[in-house]
């Protein structure tokens, strides 16, 4: 697995979470990443809120290119201490299950939307109808 690099805890990892100072974990490997916030093309906020924590699923979900994974050797700065890096559970990200909720909420709006325009239009329709009927004398 790793090379020469150094062995780092998340607790260590995690305190480089600023733009002056930015390491991210990758399949357990650690990147100070730093230098690269200007360049990122998905801007800099992406990785400060991916610093601190297993930032694979984060990585692979955006779908980075070959080249993209090729420029982290660059930064490669050590490994995560497998003791501390949190276990790689293959369950929803968190991030899918907020997007998730929101798609739900959502769609609950459209679905009462269906429902209400079409009852909205009938009872305009029907009081435009009842003040047209009322007799003018």
């Amino acid at each position: 697995m790793g090379g020469d690099g150094k062995v780092f805890t998340l607790t260590e990892v995690s305190q480089h979470s600023s733009p002056q100072d930015c390491w991210i974990v990758i399949e357990g490997k650690v990147y100070d990443v730093t230098k690269f916030l200007d360049d990122h093309p998905g801007g800099d906020e992406v990785i400060l809120t991916a610093t601190g924590k297993d930032a694979t699923d984060d990585f692979e979900d955006v779908g980075h290119s070959s080249t993209a994974k090729a420029m982290l050797d660059e930064y490669y700065v050590g490994d995560i201490d497998s003791a501390t890096a949190p276990t790689k559970t293959k369950f929803v990200p968190p991030s899918k299950q907020t997007e998730s909720i929101q798609d739900k909420s959502s769609d609950l709006v459209i679905k009462i939307l269906q429902f209400l325009v079409p009852l909205l239009i009938l009872g305009l329709a029907l009081g435009i109808r009842f003040y047209t009927k009322t007799p003018s004398s």
